[in-house]
């Protein structure tokens, strides 16, 4: 019996064992192809899963003779661009790793051509299928707190991976902080009006370009976000998931990043005539969910598939996380306050 799903893995590092291992414990799908620059590496990650599909060095090459209907794109971001239009022009949908692409210009021909061709392309941000994030996100919506006014998030952490992060420009903004961003994003059901970024590179850095960034964004529901982070702050980490405020006019909601989040709300009524209120705690749902993180982003893009909709994580949405990356980097190099909305609009030409 056919699978709906032949799917071309392009990308074959050990990210690609996530994705794989979806394919492998779910009905309908099948690996019909893998391809690498280094064949060797294809050929590796067949053995690994015990897959008899052929290996290929060229996308386009794989979906021609696989006669594959998706590509999940699991190659390195530098390679998300020609992945992509190549992939939706032969006729596949495409899930890919974040970042969508590289910059504006690329982010907005991928949103056009997928609008085009009436084929999905979706980015992994599996962050959002973290059932305590979902949690705190459930605690804003249900007006726990009131109307929101500002959000702020401190993810101070100091990896040494060594490789090219560390010899990266931006490496904070361009490898980490999309996650962080979407997730402002998720929490508050708003998108980016304007960015103010410094960045910089603390003393003691070991990194090449400048490892932490201070960022000030107006978001469409009036409420501003705050983004403080470090990939060389040594001492008292944050969780990889970042340390979260949200502040509303009756309270605030909190996540730490590891465990539940909760909120402290006003008791009593408004004109109570305290100097200081008292607060009541309220505790996070716990939030159930079958599939979490990559796989559950997973399950997202498939189910939207079959229910003919755009995924939650759809280029077109996730331009707008990309867009906060991008013009934060823009304006940190102009030293000025960047519109969004103008910065978006750049094309290729």
């Amino acid at each position: 019996m056919n699978a709906e799903y032949r799917i071309v893995v392009a990308g074959c590092g050990a990210m690609a064992n996530e994705w794989i291992s979806y394919v492998l414990k779910h009905a309908g799908m099948e690996i019909a192809a893998l391809v690498d620059i280094r064949l060797e590496s294809a050929e590796a990650m067949a053995a690994k899963h015990g897959l008899s599909c052929p290996v290929f060095t060229e996308v386009s090459r794989a979906i021609a003779e696989s006669g594959a209907n998706l590509v999940f794109d699991v190659t390195v971001p530098s390679s998300h661009f020609a992945i992509a239009s190549t992939a939706l022009e032969a006729g596949c949908h495409v899930f890919t790793e974040k970042p969508l692409a590289e910059t504006m210009a690329q982010c907005n021909e991928i949103v056009n051509i997928a609008e085009q061709t009436g084929l999905s392309h979706a980015v992994m941000q599996n962050r959002r299928y973290d059932p305590r994030i979902r949690s705190l996100r459930e605690l804003i919506t249900a007006g726990t707190i009131g109307r929101t006014g500002y959000i702020s998030a401190e993810f101070f952490l100091a990896p040494h991976f060594g490789g090219f992060r560390e010899a990266m420009d931006s490496p904070l903004l361009l490898d980490m902080a999309i996650h962080t961003f979407d997730q402002a994003r998720f929490i508050s059901g708003a998108d980016p009006l304007s960015v103010y970024c410094q960045e910089f590179n603390p003393p003691g850095s070991w990194y090449a370009g400048n490892a932490a960034a201070v960022c000030i964004f107006e978001m469409s529901d009036g409420s501003v976000f705050c983004y403080q982070g470090s990939w060389c702050a040594e001492g008292a980490p944050t969780s990889w998931e970042a340390a979260w405020r949200i502040q509303g006019e009756r309270g605030a909601a909190i996540w730490d990043g590891r465990g539940q989040p909760y909120a402290e709300v006003i008791t009593g009524g408004a004109d109570s005539g305290q100097f200081l209120r008292d607060y009541e705690r309220v505790e996070g749902a716990e939030v159930q969910m079958e599939e979490t993180f990559h796989h559950g982003c997973l399950a997202e893009m498939f189910r939207s598939l079959a229910e003919q909709r755009p995924a939650e994580t759809d280029c077109r949405d996730n331009r707008y996380s990309m867009a906060m990356v991008l013009g934060a980097l823009e304006s940190a190099r102009r030293g000025v306050k960047l519109d969004i909305a103008e910065f978006m609009q750049i094309i290729i030409r």
